[in-house]
This record gives C-alpha cells, sequence and structure tokens, in this order.
C-alpha cells in the first residue's frame, strides 16, 4: 500500500482500514500503516516501541491472540502518519501462531540484540516467515543493545540485510540512538518518497543508559567499509 501525495496540497492520504488496529482501538482519519516487530524473545522489541510515548498511552492488548498493538504516531513534511505497531513479544515459543500476526503487514522491523549471537543467527527465520505472509514490504532489519560494552555480533559480521537487500541500522532502545532511523526509512518507502523527512522528533522518553557515541561511530564506520567488500559465503563462519 502506498502513500498518495495528492497536487493539491501536501497531505499524505491513504486506503485506512480497521485491520491495523485491534478491535476497539481508536483507528484515523490520517494515514495508517500496520508495522509487524519480530525478532528472538528478549531482543528489546517491546522496549523499542515503548520509548515512543504515545504508544505507551494508547497500547492495547488482545488476550485472544496474544499482542499488543501501539500506535505511534509521526509529524512529516507530507501530513501526519500512524504505525501501529504489532508487537508479538512472549509469543515466540509458539511457533505457527505468529502467522496471524502477520496477516495485512504492511512493512515490517526484525530485531537482533548485538550482544547475543544466537539472535542474529535466528534472523534468517523470522525473515523467511515474514515473507511468506507479506510478500514485497519494506522490511528493516535493527541490532539493538548497541550501548552494551561486551558486544557479540561485530558490525562486520552482519551482512543478512546485504542479501536480502534489507535496510539494517544500528540501534540503542534505551539510550533513544537511532529511534527514529527504521520508521522513517519504512515511511519513505511506503510514501514513495525518498524526500520525505520528520518536521518533529518523536515524543520519547528519557534515555535509561548513555550511550558511547565515539564507540559507536567506529561500529558504524567498520559497518560502512564491510558493506564495500564482498559477502562471505557462508554467516556462520564470522561466529566460530
Amino acid at each position: 500500500m502506498k502513500m498518495i501525495v495528492p497536487q493539491r496540497g501536501p497531505l499524505l492520504t491513504a486506503e485506512r482500514g480497521k485491520k491495523m488496529a485491534l478491535p476497539n482501538q481508536q483507528t484515523v482519519d490520517y494515514p495508517s500503516f500496520k508495522l509487524v516487530i519480530v525478532g528472538d524473545g528478549g531482543t528489546g522489541k517491546t522496549t523499542f516501541v515503548k520509548r515512543h510515548l504515545t504508544g505507551e498511552f494508547e497500547k492495547k492488548y488482545e488476550p485472544t491472540i496474544g499482542v499488543e498493538v501501539h500506535p505511534l504516531d509521526f509529524f512529516t513534511n507530507c501530513g501526519k502518519i500512524r504505525f501501529y505497531c504489532w508487537d508479538t513479544a512472549g509469543q515466540e515459543k509458539f511457533g505457527g501462531l505468529r502467522y496471524g500476526y502477520y496477516i495485512h503487514g504492511q512493512c515490517a522491523i526484525i530485531m537482533f540484540d548485538v550482544t547475543a549471537r544466537l539472535t542474529y543467527k535466528n534472523v534468517p527465520t523470522w525473515h523467511r516467515d515474514l515473507c511468506r505472509v507479506c510478500e514485497n514490504i519494506p522490511i528493516v532489519l535493527c541490532g539493538n543493545k548497541v550501548d552494551v560494552k561486551n558486544r557479540q555480533v561485530k558490525a562486520k559480521q552482519v551482512t543478512f540485510h546485504r542479501k536480502k537487500n534489507l535496510q539494517y541500522y544500528e540501534i540503542s532502545a534505551k539510550s533513544n540512538y537511532n529511534f527514529e532511523k527504521p520508521f522513517l526509512y519504512l515511511a519513505r518507502k511506503l510514501a514513495g518518497d525518498p524526500n520525505l523527512h520528520f518536521v518533529e522528533s518523536p515524543a520519547l522518553a528519557p534515555p535509561e543508559v548513555q550511550i558511547d557515541l565515539a564507540a559507536q561511530q567506529r561500529h558504524e564506520d567498520e559497518l560502512a567499509a564491510a558493506a564495500s567488500q564482498p559477502l562471505p559465503d557462508d554467516d556462520d563462519d564470522a561466529f566460530e
């Protein structure tokens, strides 16, 4: 589904449906999109979503399907948009039940924890599951907890996004580092407008930890350098 920028003014419009929200959850008259957030338990998905204060205030829980939906609003140069973030935290162990969450998903975030190698090794499984239900949607891969000193997944070892043509961002939910970048990337893809930008910073909870920006810049530089190198034959080799 694309947002459409009409000729008559700078407002975004889009087809809207109640499939994005849960029953009895308020819907809005501006463009809204179902964003599915997946990844192993403990990678920080819920913490990440809850940094945005509007999502914490308005979240709804549907116990019959075991999911929280957090509506996150962003203000762009083309108008206001909402992501209904379907947070499947705690449901990973139910396996096949996940597929019900993905139906009508319009974009996705796959999250892993840079301090836990297994969570990165499981990224291909999450990606495969998503793509079985949601074809050709924009997906962002996020490596969370980059504020933690004892990093186990080095930036240069993160190659899955290059194989599948995904966008990758290093984030730290607890320090708000790069919080808005996955949402901005997805908004631009959904709008078909690479020049779309946020005109206000999202309302975020105060940082719980401070990130070493100099150290993280070194990781970002390492990531950029790795992007110019040939892809390895097998990601697992990097973890031997």
